[in-house]
């Protein structure tokens, strides 16, 4: 006999059927596959395993990594590789001037500091997660580098230089991913 769902009293919250393990474990796989990717992808925009080492795959190993240092050449890799934004803005916006990543890349072994690192990788980050949410890397640098009406006409790319802003653009993009755009 098949039990039929009642609608719960006006007001009341529905109450969610408890998951079978099995069920559990399916969501728990699909949410781990899915973050590795992330990571790959992130990874990938920053050269890859021949750059960055290994993939990282969980968020503890990408700590680890992002612990040790990225490579000078990670930047490079990264800011050759845009396609509609300016290198200066993504200069910017990991808190590089021209002149010192033109200096770094006469040694592209030695280790970015950690708050390089962390705001490069953070870059990487939210240009994966705009790649996903606009459906192409083309439609992710524009994005970036055009006035935003819920940013207040600022650029995302612009507001990328504090955490304060990256936190507002991070916001704005989860906003967008959801179709909440006030």
């Amino acid at each position: 006999m098949v039990q039929q769902r009642q609608p719960a009293p006006q007001g009341q919250p529905l109450r969610q059927q408890p998951q079978s393990p099995i069920e559990s474990t399916a969501h728990e796989a699909v949410r781990i596959r899915r973050e590795s990717e992330r990571l790959r992808n992130i990874a990938d925009l920053l050269g890859g395993p021949k750059v960055v080492g290994k993939y990282p795959t969980d968020p503890l190993a990408a700590h680890e990594m992002l612990v040790q240092g990225l490579p000078n050449v990670a930047i490079k890799y990264l800011v050759d590789r845009m396609r509609t934004l300016a290198k200066e803005s993504v200069e910017s916006a990991i808190g590089m001037s021209a002149r010192t990543r033109q200096r770094r890349e006469k040694y592209p072994t030695e280790l970015l500091s950690q708050d390089q690192t962390g705001r490069t990788w953070k870059f990487a980050e939210i240009l994966t997660r705009a790649t996903t949410v606009f459906g192409s890397r083309m439609a992710a640098e524009k994005w970036l580098a055009e006035p935003a009406v819920g940013l207040d006409q600022r650029r995302p790319i612009d507001l990328l230089s504090t955490p304060a802003g990256v936190e507002l653009v991070e916001d704005f993009l989860g906003r967008i991913e959801y179709g909440v755009y006030t």
